[in-house]
């Protein structure tokens, strides 16, 4: 076991304990609203960060209301944009069911969507369109699950519709993890079959990484596949820029 390694797990450990510590605090001192739950996940999120001593650079305005699209590849992503902006999650379910995560995501005030099951899609389409009339942004990765970061999936629709008939703004944002040593991004990126704890455990190793996060310029959309090729198009541009950029 390396040095580096055991640091961080007891660092990550100390840092969960501390946000539900947090957490007590927060729902102690007054109703715990979606903004709250929203803030104590932002705080949550840097906590976590320092602990596992990742650096991370946002370029972009952040969007303070609306619909948020990203690419997929890991857990991480989660992190790193719940430290960016306060916000909300779509999530799929079994997140819902993990120990001690599950918890902090319910906290969060995460949705959980069974993507097997027509009326759970139904049933979090109609909790977004809630949502979104509230005071921080809703965030979801239209792909369905994370990827190696080769390429993008196609991106499913059906979680614009409510930001489309309501005439919210979707914002679209890329992520890209930068592996110091020239390590080739997948080897962070949590896809396929791979486990949970054991990539956990691979990517508390990782002697130095960093973390771009980008955001992109808020627009309106007639119908909702239109919403998910533009943002494709857009997230595919932002993530082929910064291979230019790192080149």
């Amino acid at each position: 076991m390396s040095l580096r390694r055991f640091r961080r797990a007891v660092a990550l450990e100390l840092a969960l304990m501390l946000c539900l510590l947090r957490l007590i605090t927060f729902r102690l001192r007054g109703p715990f609203t979606l903004k709250r739950r929203a803030l104590w996940l932002q705080s949550s999120a840097h906590l976590v960060i320092a602990s596992l001593g990742v650096r991370y650079r946002i370029q972009g305005q952040p969007p303070q209301s609306g619909l948020l699209v990203s690419n997929h590849l890991s857990y991480l992503d989660i992190v790193l944009y719940a430290a960016a902006l306060p916000c909300c999650f779509v999530s799929k379910a079994e997140i819902g069911s993990w120990p001690l995560f599950g918890l902090l995501a319910r906290a969060g005030g995460t949705l959980f969507v069974d993507r097997s099951s027509r009326v759970s899609a139904e049933q979090v389409t109609e909790q977004v369109a809630e949502r979104l009339r509230g005071p921080v942004p809703v965030l979801f990765f239209p792909e369905g699950t994370s990827t190696d970061g080769s390429r993008l999936l196609r991106f499913h629709s059906r979680l614009y519709s409510p930001a489309v008939a309501a005439g919210v703004p979707v914002t679209a944002a890329s992520i890209r993890y930068v592996i110091e040593d020239g390590t080739p991004e997948r080897e962070l990126c949590w896809f396929g079959d791979a486990l949970f704890l054991p990539h956990l455990w691979k990517a508390l190793g990782t002697r130095g990484f960093f973390v771009d996060v980008r955001f992109g310029e808020p627009h309106l959309y007639a119908d909702r596949r239109s919403a998910a090729d533009r943002t494709y198009a857009e997230i595919d541009a932002m993530r082929n820029e910064d291979v230019l950029a790192l080149q």
